[in-house]
């Protein structure tokens, strides 16, 4: 992380970096002159995204990617990863573009301003290393690019280690509580639902504040958690959705994920530093254990 440093910036762009962990990272084997390429190629998008300033938050953390996400992206095995994010406070990326970021010579920008490869060559480069990468955008509010890459461990074996962590051992509900579960990205929120149900919970699930909202007149009174995304289609916030739930019931537990680490998104001036955030990707143990926490507190 210190190479990062190096790196000139304009000064309207703010910039900065944390290890978001309580614990030691923990070691990873990549080539470090690439690792120092693919950082700045995200960065200087992340900078032309930025044209009337803002915010760069260079974050590194622990993490491990679950059975359940690995069956969505079936190039990445299930395990222990070193993760490096680069969050910004940008323009953010049409949900049309977002799919194709990692195409070669695929660009938005003016012919004469980028070539299109950046963004491919760190894909090439975080898959050469064992590693996965994501990309999490919304219009107007900005782009986080987390990069995954395996811990290096002392064993024969270079796949990464695994939690030892089983079904049974999960926390479960204890009375199949009902989840409203409002998330914009079909994928993560078909992945949510499989996850609580297969933890006991029972499941309303949809993709924005409107649909949400019209659940809360019918169903409020028997939610016991509303599960929500911070940043939602459709000109109603996840914040204000929580707000709105909050006045009809007042003691009802409300979890926030986001693709953005919590330092960026709380930065962003989104939510309280109090609020109960989950990042994506998250897993099926880490999801089950905020939900006990919260129901509890509620009991």
């Amino acid at each position: 992380m210190d190479a990062i440093n190096r790196y000139a910036w304009t000064s309207s762009i703010g910039i900065v970096g944390r290890h978001h962990s309580v614990r030691p990272l923990w070691p990873t084997f990549v080539d470090r002159g690439q690792l120092e390429s693919a950082v700045l190629n995200v960065a200087l998008n992340a900078r032309d995204a930025m044209v009337n300033g803002g915010k760069l938050t260079i974050e590194t953390a622990n993490a491990y990617l679950d059975s359940r996400y690995a069956a969505q992206f079936p190039d990445v095995p299930a395990g222990q990863y070193v993760l490096l994010s680069v969050a910004d406070t940008g323009a953010g990326i049409l949900p049309e573009n977002l799919k194709r970021v990692f195409e070669p010579f695929f660009t938005t920008k003016d012919r004469d301003k980028g070539s299109g490869l950046g963004l491919a060559m760190v894909h090439g480069f975080v898959k050469q290393s064992g590693g996965h990468v994501r990309v999490y955008s919304e219009v107007g509010q900005g782009t986080t690019v987390k990069l995954y890459f395996p811990r290096h461990v002392e064993q024969v074996s270079a796949a990464p280690a695994v939690s030892t962590t089983t079904s049974d051992t999960l926390l479960r509900s204890r009375s199949g509580e009902l989840i409203l579960v409002v998330e914009d990205d079909d994928g993560v929120r078909e992945y949510a639902t499989s996850v609580l149900e297969d933890l006991g919970y029972r499941v309303l699930d949809v993709r924005d504040a409107p649909s949400a909202l019209a659940l809360l007149e019918t169903s409020a009174d028997s939610l016991g958690l509303l599960f929500t995304d911070v940043v939602l289609p459709g000109g109603v916030s996840g914040r204000a959705l929580a707000d709105i739930a909050l006045q009809r019931r007042p003691d009802l537990p409300v979890l926030f994920t986001t693709g953005y680490t919590e330092n960026a998104i709380v930065h962003h001036g989104r939510l309280d530093p109090d609020v109960n955030l989950l990042t994506k990707p998250y897993t099926q143990e880490a999801l089950a254990q905020k939900l006990h926490e919260l129901l509890n507190k509620k009991r």
